[in-house]
């Protein structure tokens, strides 16, 4: 089973920004879907930011758009999430996630029905 290490989370001030990592211990061409989600304390995971790894379609909930960028780097097996402008509501665990048994990734990004989730790693943002 191919493994996904989260890296990059950090304290910042509001306004900063912050990009995370997600190597894959395996190629990142197997999966179709991957995507970046997040989940405070008390609340439920919520998607970030999905990506089609063969077409390169992008896919961000309205509240991310122009603030958050994912990309991937398939000769370094590595999905990366730019974040920019970041506020006090964006702090959370930030997890890593990819699938292989669709092409649907829109319905997998809304769903948040991915086989593979990495640890995640924490972005703590202050006012």
């Amino acid at each position: 089973q191919v493994q996904l290490v989260e890296s990059g989370g950090d304290s910042v001030q509001a306004g900063g920004s912050l990009r995370l990592s997600c190597a894959a211990s395996g190629s990142t061409t197997r999966y179709n879907c991957m995507g970046w989600f997040r989940q405070a304390p008390g609340k439920e995971r919520e998607g970030v930011a999905g990506i089609h790894t063969g077409r390169g379609t992008t896919y961000y909930p309205d509240s991310m758009k122009g603030r958050f960028t994912i990309s991937k780097d398939n000769a370094k097996n590595t999905l990366y999430l730019q974040m920019n402008s970041l506020k006090p509501e964006d702090s959370a665990m930030y997890y890593c996630a990819a699938d292989s048994s669709s092409a649907d990734c829109y319905r997998k990004f809304v769903s948040i029905s991915y086989d593979d989730w990495g640890q995640g790693t924490q972005v703590t943002v202050s006012s």
